[in-house]
């Protein structure tokens, strides 16, 4: 399964009857507190078992990136442009952008030991380029390690917090981005396939569910998204909707995907 090459602006997914049909459902059950209590306090047991089972076979690499943030390809003080990305998983970001010859030094974080042993195995793997820091990104002093970049990127990151901590975790990551650094973000709008298709059981509160695998996702508004960048200290370049097509012509898919991209600035002082 694959996404369509076909990018399109879009409004807020506008639900029809058997959308509203599937949310009551959802609302029907919801998940035991006490289990949800637990899947937070074993979110980094949850990724690390994630990637025993996945290793780099389940997230492919984001060969989209350079195309639609062209920042990436942007050197405005002339020199070697440095790149924070959070929640790297087994680095599909960034050996892409290493595949494409881009002079770059890369911080990579997660939460994950198991996804940070998978990067340095990775055959671009270059010690004096790539640097992995194990985080939690939702704790104060987690990114102390790493230094100011020029460009920091949470793509399909902050839907995998507890909607509680994500303005902590925007907070610690925004403290990284230089002073005319740019913050590029991707993850799922409100109303996706995705949300849809969660069962009775999995709901954990307001727009926020929990997988079978103990991992969870949260679905944003773009109203969202711009309350907690701009409550980090940036500045909105752009905030929209996106949709996209999942394309699998041998099972005859093709549907619609909706997600929030934004692109924000940290202004000088």
């Amino acid at each position: 399964m694959k996404f369509g090459d076909e990018l399109e602006t879009c409004d807020l997914k506008v639900l029809d009857i058997s959308d509203l049909e599937k949310l009551a459902a959802q609302n029907s059950r919801l998940l035991p507190s006490w289990q949800a209590d637990k899947l937070e306090a074993e979110a980094k047991k949850h990724w690390d078992l994630f990637y025993k089972r996945n290793e780099n076979r389940f997230f492919k690499d984001r060969h989209w990136t350079t195309r639609e943030f062209k920042e990436l390809l942007q050197i405005e003080d002339g020199g070697r442009k440095s790149l924070l990305e959070v929640g790297c998983g087994t680095g599909n970001l960034i050996y892409p952008l290493l595949e494409e010859g881009l002079n770059m030094e890369f911080w990579v974080c997660d939460i994950s030991p198991r996804a940070l042993d998978i990067v340095r195995q990775h055959p671009l793997y270059n010690e004096d380029v790539v640097h992995p820091v194990l985080a939690d990104i939702t704790q104060p002093g987690s990114l102390s390690k790493i230094s100011e970049v020029n460009i920091a990127t949470l793509v399909f990151v902050l839907s995998a917090l507890h909607p509680k901590k994500m303005k902590d975790a925007v907070f610690n990551v925004c403290a990284k981005l230089r002073p005319g650094g740019t913050l590029l973000f991707r993850d799922y709008a409100r109303w996706d396939m995705t949300q849809l298709r969660f069962g009775p059981g999995r709901k954990i509160e307001e727009n926020f569910y929990a997988r079978q695998d103990g991992t969870r996702s949260y679905f944003f508004t773009i109203e969202e998204v711009d309350e907690l960048f701009r409550e980090g200290g940036l500045e909105k370049i752009t905030n929209i909707y996106i949709k996209r097509r999942t394309i699998n012509k041998k099972e005859n898919i093709d549907v619609p995907r909706y997600f929030v991209q934004a692109k924000y600035t940290k202004p000088h002082a």
